[in-house]
This record gives structure tokens, sequence and C-alpha cells, in this order.
């Protein structure tokens, strides 16, 4: 899925001796989960058998051999049972290449959601700067079904992913692809194993083997198991040729009987049946000494990560706000920078002004000069009319004419007289106007200068500094035509969690605002839906919702009743 590794074998290799080189490298502990696959002989996928030689097995006799490293067995529940990073990651690869390839239906809806968790495993968190429009589209997010089925472009596709992907920051890369296993592991087809066989009657049905137990489906619906058996209700498993038996714990029941077309398939149904049934009854007995130690390391180097991530995330805080800091510092001082050219430029206005009415107060004071001179002539005209008017009324021998004359003209004299008083009243009061102007103005320049002085002086920061920048065994099945496989009395497991999973309910059920998201997605693709192009399971996922269904509400409906009822609703199928 990752990567190709090659392994020299020798002709006495058994599949074991084979197996542990793969998971050495890779350095894997929870090994009860994975095998070895391979394409027989007939074209079939199979398993290679640990107690075997590998090249005594039905393995094509290419060069070099090929096998793929695949999870065999699925967990109930990621969370609480995938330890290693290795583990999850493994389980991530192959379950998203089992969605885009579509042999595990997920709806449109969901794998937008899925493509957005993915983009966080591959790319950390979301940075606008970077992942510009258009960084996702050589991306395979979706499966392509989903494209073919709606009217919208792959730039569409993309901002409705990018809108999720960019909520998940924070979010570590292994915690992205552990939501995402939680996701996908609430899909009805989630780790199933499908075979087709048929009952006592001849009706050909899907027998489903997966963590949990059996379900049978009827042949056009591998979407919603019919009945289903958990593994606590079996208490032997066994075959003869292409009849295959199973024997219920209530032995009130009858034998759940059914048929498949080969030998080989029998073979695997049992091999499958037998790991599930130990893995589910190992996860109800206490863990063992090593999964313990497994678990906490585990916890230690998690806690240990999100420790460097706070860390890391306190750092870039500190360096964002310095660097709002310095540039709000910057900010700062170019503002002193200009309010004190401001300073400056009405610095030398008011000089200028001052000087300007310096000189209309000495043009003033000079008019008013001139003016008094004048005012003086004519004081001294006035004295000299007056003297001659009294000259000519005690001149007795003067003409009435000329007197006449003389007092007009000493009118005249006096009318110019009063004139010129009143301008000089009149320059005396411009003259004060102005000298208070002048005495104003010299206080706006003090004024001015005083605040230069106050504008290009910086404060005090008063802030901190910038800153710088035994494990379960495989189980091989049969070599002949027929095997049996005895479940063991375990006093060991726990009661109260026989059937647990009947409990438990979809993320999508536990987060409302996750459950609102997708209704809400859900219902804006429902306008670009091409009706024409829906699959027969598309079909199938639309009425289960409409109905209110989901993979565990179906599971425990599945379960109702007793054993000996679901047999013989079985044998009537």
């Amino acid at each position: 899925m990752d990567a190709e590794l090659e392994f020299a074998i020798q002709q006495t290799t058994n599949g074991k001796q084979l197996f542990d080189q793969v998971v050495r490298t890779i350095g894997l502990r929870e090994t009860w989960f994975f095998g070895l696959q391979y394409v027989d002989g007939k074209g079939l996928t199979t398993w290679l058998k640990m107690g075997k030689r590998v090249l005594s097995q039905d393995v094509r006799k290419e060069s070099p051999l090929l096998f793929k490293f695949r999870a065999k067995f699925y967990p109930e529940d990621v969370a609480e049972e995938l330890i290693q990073d290795i583990t999850q990651r493994l389980f991530y690869l192959q379950v998203k290449e089992q969605i885009l390839s579509e042999e595990c239906y997920c709806p449109p809806e969901t794998s937008v959601l899925l493509g957005s968790y993915a983009c966080q495993a591959k790319y950390g968190d979301h940075t606008p700067d970077i992942h510009r429009p258009g960084f996702l589209a050589n991306e395979r997010l979706l499966p392509q079904r989903v494209h073919d089925q709606h009217r919208m472009t792959r730039e569409q596709w993309e901002e409705r992913i990018t809108n999720w992907y960019a909520e998940h920051r924070g979010m570590l890369r292994e915690d992205a692809m552990l939501e995402y296993l939680k996701i996908a592991q609430d899909l009805e087809m989630y780790g199933v194993n499908y075979f087709e066989i048929k009952n006592k009657k001849g009706t050909t049905l899907w027998l489903g083997v997966d963590a949990l137990g059996l379900n049978i489906y009827e042949l056009n619906d591998r979407l919603s198991p019919k009945i289903g058996f958990p593994w606590s209700e079996i208490r032997n498993i066994s075959f003869s040729d292409k009849k295959f038996l199973i024997k219920p714990i209530d032995k009130k029941s009858p034998d759940f009987v059914f048929f498949t077309s080969r030998l080989r398939i029998n073979k695997r149904i049992l091999s499958l049946c037998m790991g599930n049934h130990e893995l589910y009854m190992r996860r109800r007995r206490p863990d063992t000494l090593e999964v313990q130690q497994m678990k906490t390391q585990a916890r230690e180097v998690k806690a240990q990560r999100h420790a460097e991530r706070a860390h890391l995330a306190r750092e870039k805080t500190a360096r964002v706000d310095a660097d709002r800091k310095r540039l709000d510092l910057e900010e700062r001082l170019k503002k002193f920078e200009l309010d004190a050219q401001k300073a400056m430029n009405a610095l030398a206005l008011s000089e200028q002004t001052a000087k300007e009415l310096e000189m209309k107060v000495a043009m003033a004071q000079q008019e008013a000069a001139v003016k008094e001179q004048l005012r003086l002539q004519a004081e001294l005209q006035r004295a000299d009319a007056e003297r001659a008017a009294k000259n000519l009324q005690t001149n007795q021998s003067a003409s009435e004419d000329e007197r006449r004359r003389m007092l007009m003209n000493t009118k005249i004299a006096q009318a110019k007289l009063q004139q010129m008083a009143l301008e000089a009243q009149t320059k005396d009061s411009e003259t004060r106007q102005l000298q208070m102007q002048l005495m104003d103005a010299k206080r706006v320049q003090a004024e001015n200068a005083a605040r230069l002085l106050k504008a290009t002086t910086m404060p005090s920061s008063g802030g901190g500094k910038l800153a710088d920048g035994p494990l379960p065994t495989h189980y091989d099945g049969a070599d002949d035509g027929n095997a049996s496989y005895q479940i063991p009395d375990d006093s060991s497991a726990n009661p109260d969690m026989m059937r647990s999973e009947e409990k438990r309910t979809t993320q999508s059920e536990k987060n409302r605002k996750m459950r609102e998201a997708l209704a809400s997605l859900g219902a804006e693709l429902e306008k670009s839906k091409d009706s024409g192009k829906l699959s027969r399971l598309d079909l199938l996922h639309i009425r289960n919702v409409k109905e209110g269904k989901d993979k565990f509400k179906t599971l425990r409906k599945i379960r109702s009743g007793n054993t000996k009822t679901r047999i013989v609703e079985f044998e009537n199928m």
C-alpha cells in the first residue's frame, strides 16, 4: 500500500518465517490482525498458511513471488484496540483504499468528511497561504462513483473538502488517521468478508464474517444483513467438503448449516471464523502483560507528542505576539515621526506669521507717527487760525468780507482737524490689535515648540523584549476435506462485556455537530445529484437513511429473538 519490500526465502521457509521477517522489518508488534495475501493458481485471493512451506502452497510461480501485507482481522473499536502508530497507519491505508476502490460502500457526504481527515493526515494544519485553490487537483480523495453521480467540478469538491479540512487545525496527523478510522468503522461494509452460500432450500445468499459475528444477507443487498449470530452464541464450527456446520451454544437450537461451491472457500471461512472468534473473546478478557506495556508506552508517547505540539503552539503564539508588537511599535514610530514633521511645519508657519505681524506692526507704528505729525501741524494751523480770528475781531478796520472769509477758513481747518483726529484714533486701535496678534503668535510659537519637543521624545515601552525569533496464533485451516474448531470454555471472560457491541452507536450519533454537518452537506449534494447514475448500494443506503437505520441499529434488530428462531428464519429464506 505504501512501500514494496523484498525478501530472500529458502525452499524450507514457511509462512510464519516470512511473516516474521516482514513484521520485524516494519517494526510491528500487533501482529494478530495481519497476514500475507496472494492470488492462487485459480485466480482466487487467499491467505498464506503460517505452518506450511511457502513454495508448497498454491502461489503463482512468478519471479518474484508477490504477497500483500494486509489486515486479515479487524478490531471492533479502533480507538480502543489499535495501539501502535504503525498499526493505525496500516489500517488507515487499507481502509482508505477499500473506500476509494468502492470495495467498501461510503455515501458521498461521508466521503467528503473522510477526505478532509486524509488531508490533515497528509498535509498537517491547513494554511491558506500554502494550501491555495487547486492544491488537491492531483489527490484521490473521493470514490469515482461520487464524482460521476454529481454535476460538480473538481474545484467545487475541493472547496467542500477544504472547508472541513480547515476545521481540523491543531490535530496531529496520527489523530487524523484515527478519526478517519473511527468514522469508517461505522460503515456497513467495513471489515466484512463476504462469501456466496446456499441454505438447505438452495437459496443463494451472502455470508458475512466480521469481528462481531456471522451475518446473513440477501443476494441483492450486501449493505443490510437480515439475520445475525454473535460469536458468543457459537460453540463449534466445522465443515465437510462443501457443507459448513455451526453448532450453537443453545442445545435446543438446530445446527446452522449452509453450503458453498468450493472446498477451499470453506477453509477460508473456517480460518476467518476461528481468528475472529479468538479476538472477540480476547477483547473480553484482561489484557496480557505485553499488551498492557504496549498501551502504557503508547499513552506516554501520545502524551509526549501532545506536549511537544502544545510547546510548539506556544512558541508560535509567542512569535506571532512579538511580530505584532514589533509592527505596532514601528507603526507608532511612524506616527511619532509624522506628528513631529507636522509640528515642525506648524512652527515654521508660525514663525513666518510672526514676522509678517511684526512688519505690519512696524508699518502701523510708522503710519501712526506720520499721522501724529499731521495732527500736530493741524493743531498749529488751528492755533494760527484762532489768533488770526482774534486779530480780525479786534481789527476794526478789517472789512466784513474778510472776516467771513477768515471764519470760513477756520471752519474748514477745524473740520480737517477733526477728521485727522478720528483717523489717528483709528490707527491707534489698529496698532493695539496688531500688537495683540503679535503676542498671540509668539504664544502659539512657544506652544508648538513644546509639542515638537514632546513628539520627538520616544516613550518607554513598558513591555517585554521582542522575541528573537504470547500473541494469538494464525489459524491455517486444514488440508483435507474435513475440519472442526471447538470453541474453548473461557471462564476468564467478563460476562458483562459479552455482546457489548449491541450497545454501541455511530460516531455521528455521538457528535451532534458532525451529524448536522453531514445532513446539511447531504442536502446540498442532493441538488446536484444525477439520479440516473445511482448504484444499487446508493439506493439501499437512501432507503436505510429514510428508515432511520444505521449499522448498530440493524445489528440489534437482526440478533433479536432466540438462536433457534433466527436459524429457522435462515432456513426459510
